[in-house]
Formats: C-alpha cells, structure tokens, sequence
C-alpha cells in the first residue's frame, strides 16, 4: 500500500527520510538565548565514504548562533554529501555530528526538528498547493498558530496570489520560494539552503538574502552553499572551502584573503580567494585518500 502523501513531501522538500524519527515531541522553536557564543552546529572530525571512495575527509568545524557560513568548493568537492548528513538524510562513516547540542545519529528527533534543509531543486508534490504545503510543514513540525507566520511568507516572497496553484503549475523560482517559506515556517535553530538562489529573478534574489540576514539576526545559524560568488560574499560571516572532500580553509572570510592572497589585497573577493585556495600547488596533488563527493 502506498505511503501516506505527506510521509513523501517530507522526504523530498524537507530532506528527512525517517518519518518515525521525524515528529517532535515539541515544537523546534529556537533559539540559543542569552549574550554567549552557542555553537548550533558541531562536526567532529566527520568522514562519509562510498564503497571505498572518500567524500568527506576528518571534517571538524562548528557554526555559531548568529553566523551565516558560506560553504563553498568545486563540484564534487563533498558539499551536498556533509548537508544531507547534517540532515540525518544519510548517516556518517565516523565522527559526530550535534545541532543545537542534540547528536544528530543517537537524539535524531531533537535534531532534525531543529533544523531545515532545502536541497537544489526541491522537488514539490505536484498535486499539492502552496497553501497545502504550509499546511502539512506545520502539522508535521506541530507549529502552534502557524496561519499569521505563513501569511507573512507568503506575502514576502510574492506567493500570496498563487497560494491555490498546485506545485505544477509553479515556475522553478516559485518552488524554490515555496520550499524556503515552508523551511523558515518552524523557525528552525539551524537553516541550510544548498544553491538557493537559482531559478530566481533580481527580486526573488535579494528577497532570499534579505531574510537569510534576517534569520541570523534572530540567532539562528545559517549554510548557504552556492557557486554564486559574489551574491553570498556580502552575507557569510565564515567560510568553508572543501575540495575534494577535504577541508582548505574554515575561519572569517578576512583571515581567508590574509592566507590565500596576502595582505596587500585584502580586499581581494571570494571569488578571487576561492581560486587561489582551490588552484595553490597543495591542492592541485592528489592527497592519499583524496575522492569525489555528490556537492
């Protein structure tokens, strides 16, 4: 017999294939109070392989309450590999993973109902309305009084007046809205957005990253990872440079251009930082154990 509609939504937008393991026992509300640093994210020296091959290699760093981390690499870099573990999507071969002080293998509830992912090109239930898909995010995440939140996200990005149009009749950029309204609806403690701004017009753009600001101003920890450099660089406040499933570089884009270009630039961009990291003598040997990823 086949699985409830819903059990499938959250599966493909939200990345969580666990439904058991899904539901809370209380709402995911965030955030880390108080004037401290609170770490929303901790790996510790994480490793995901395939059959042999590394993805990921001894990763270990953390994100902060507040921080926006711009995670960045070439294709195949292991980027999309250590989001979907974050996510409790796929397990690690090692190492540890918590979010919000829960360890994302052993306390799955805890973590994932602290957390959102939307994948590139999320993949909505076609028969499934905007409003349908608010609906069932609330249910699932059981957000208490959710109708005035999602009004407000509908309204932001510009839904309001396709909320009745089933997810096939939605533009690539209308999905990626979609998907996003749904993730931010549960005010999640950590955010992780992978290439959001494709299939979006100059509006939709600075929409995304007026609220990705908005959601680390309220303390929440925040990953893009994207190839558009220069559109993340004025949002990140740490940077994480991955190639081939190693860690280059994790710090302040500042110490980044200190490294990498040298202090006679450093108003050098992320662009022209990325290039020098991914492209030095170092990077371009091929370290045992060096493999592709699926970023």
């Amino acid at each position: 017999m086949r699985a409830p509609l819903c059990r499938d939504f959250l599966v493909i937008l939200m990345g969580i294939r666990e439904w058991d393991m899904l539901l809370p026992s209380r709402g995911g509300r965030r955030r880390g109070g108080g004037s401290g640093v609170f770490r929303l994210l901790i790996l510790e020296d994480f490793t995901k392989s395939y059959k042999g091959t590394v993805a990921v290699q001894s990763l270990s760093c953390s994100v902060n309450a507040g921080d926006v981390l711009a995670l960045v690499g070439p294709n195949g870099a292991g980027k999309t590999t250590t989001m979907r573990c974050i996510a409790g999507i796929i397990p690690p071969t090692a190492g540890r993973i918590t979010v919000a002080g829960f360890d994302v293998q052993r306390q799955p509830v805890e973590a994932k109902s602290r957390l959102a992912y939307v994948p590139d090109d999320p993949k909505l239930f076609d028969a499934l309305t905007v409003d349908e898909h608010l609906e069932f995010a609330a249910s699932a995440y059981r957000v208490k009084d959710w109708r005035p939140k999602a009004e407000s996200l509908l309204a932001r990005f510009e839904l309001a007046e396709h909320r009745r149009k089933p997810a096939i009749e939605l533009s690539r950029g209308m999905r990626q809205k979609a998907a996003i309204c749904c993730a931010y609806l549960h005010e999640p403690s950590l955010v992780m957005l992978d290439e959001p701004l494709t299939g979006l017009d100059p509006r939709g753009i600075r929409t995304i990253k007026d609220t990705i600001a908005e959601q680390a101003r309220a303390g929440a920890a925040v990953i893009i990872s994207s190839h558009l450099l220069q559109l993340v660089e004025d949002l990140c406040t740490r940077l994480l440079i991955l190639h081939r499933g190693r860690c280059l570089f994790f710090g302040d884009l500042a110490e980044a251009r200190q490294q990498f270009v040298g202090g006679a630039a450093s108003d050098a961009s992320l662009e022209e930082v990325f290039f020098r990291a991914t492209e030095s003598e170092a990077v371009a040997q091929d370290g045992p154990g060096a493999g592709g990823g699926t970023a």
